[in-house]
């Protein structure tokens, strides 16, 4: 019988120390291993091959993804160049149009490299996934919810037809890790994470991960990964494995919150729209049912313009304005000056990231406080239009 999340989660590495019985498992820190004997190495032997700890997070990232095997990086963008060494030189890559910029960066610099070429398509749509596959690529790179505007790809669509011209499928999976998504299962090849989110969740440790459907795809990823040094340190490893911990509370929690947030929001008159496929008016709310195990802890909405933006951030005080996402904090960020910076103005526009646009990582605070915090935000809008009646407003609640 196959064990569920929590289990996996709590139990990987748990009572397997055979030297001192320790309960949870201790972290191998050493570089280098020594040989049982001339021409007998041992199971491991220098720690960018192979490590005791950074293994253990690899194992149980397998076992959440129902993978053959997983490679553990050194960050998320390590992941993604990863799994681009797999493709041929000159190979032609599909990759969504919307994709967090740091993926679009890369993937840019590559091709103005000529080392692959890339097409970028709106993969939500049938008709331009069709357009994208017909110029048969080696490499489809699917985003799905997508950063920062929540737009859902169908896995299992676009793998059907990947598989049509033979290509293979690689799915970023960072925004709802294992626990609320399962790309595998829906036929990827590959998935990808950026470990610092929702698997450390505790923002203090940078890492990555690729986990392969496919034993011999893993093998090949292992082997690059020892080739070039990509491959994580045992520490962060560590730390990991320790958040990874208590994933599967955590994100349950978020996604209660996150659900609550984006009502308010949505019922709010100075927001123009919400993008979380929690709500039943959003577009990928019933794909969203089909192909995840809920609805995550990420969010972004949109005011009128990034002045407005720009208040509302000055103005949160629970909410802290930083990139990143996944941690036990709430954070805001302004996609268009921060995470997706490196974009075009042409890009930025084509994706739709506007500047009024903020995206939300809820956090484990209390529900109402975070609540709270964007409505006092949100009144700035209205005091700054009216700011004779803000002045009054103020000499009220200060009695003076």
């Amino acid at each position: 019988m196959r064990a569920r999340d929590e289990t996996i989660t709590c139990s990987i590495g748990i009572d397997d120390d055979r030297a001192f019985g320790a309960v949870t498992p201790p972290i191998y820190l050493s570089a280098n291993y020594s040989f049982a004997a001339f021409r007998e190495p041992r199971a491991y032997d220098y720690t960018r091959s192979g490590n005791p700890t950074r293994d253990q997070l690899a194992d149980a990232l397998a076992k959440l993804e129902r993978g053959a095997g997983a490679i553990v990086t050194a960050s998320g963008m390590s992941a993604v160049h990863l799994v681009l060494s797999l493709v041929p030189c000159g190979a032609l890559v599909v990759a969504p149009h919307d994709c967090y910029g740091g993926t679009w960066r890369l993937l840019h610099s590559l091709a103005e490299r000529k080392l692959i070429e890339v097409a970028f398509a709106d993969l939500t749509n049938p008709e331009t996934v069709s357009r994208a596959l017909a110029r048969r690529p080696f490499l489809v790179w699917v985003e799905t919810p997508s950063n920062p505007l929540m737009r859902l790809t169908d896995i299992r669509q676009v793998v059907a037809r990947a598989e049509s011209v033979n290509a293979l499928v690689a799915v970023d999976n960072t925004f709802l890790s294992p626990i609320l998504q399962k790309p595998l299962l829906l036929g990827a090849d590959f998935v990808v994470h950026s470990t610092t989110k929702y698997l450390n969740g505790h923002s203090d440790v940078v890492g990555g991960a690729v986990i392969a459907a496919k034993r011999e795809h893993a093998e090949q990823l292992a082997s690059w990964a020892n080739c070039t040094g990509v491959t994580g340190a045992p520490f962060d490893a560590w730390l990991t494995l320790r958040g990874l911990r208590t994933i599967t509370v955590r994100v349950s929690r978020q996604e209660q919150t996150a659900l609550a947030i984006a009502r308010f929001l949505d019922r709010h008159p100075r927001v123009r729209i919400v993008h979380y496929p929690g709500l039943e008016s959003d577009p990928g709310h019933a794909l969203a049912k089909q192909q995840q195990y809920g609805f995550g802890g990420m969010l972004s909405f949109e005011v009128e313009d990034e002045a407005a933006a720009e208040a509302i951030v000055n103005a949160l005080k629970v909410f802290t304005l930083a990139e990143s996402l996944g941690g036990v904090e709430s954070l805001v960020c302004h996609p268009a000056t921060m995470t997706h910076a490196c974009l075009t103005d042409e890009a930025r526009s084509a994706c739709g990231i506007t500047q009024g646009l903020l995206r939300l990582t809820i956090g484990l605070e209390a529900e109402w406080d975070l609540v709270g915090d964007l409505a006092q935000a949100l009144s700035r809008l209205d005091e700054e239009q009216h700011p004779i009646l803000a002045r009054k407003f103020d000499a009220r609640a200060t009695g003076t």
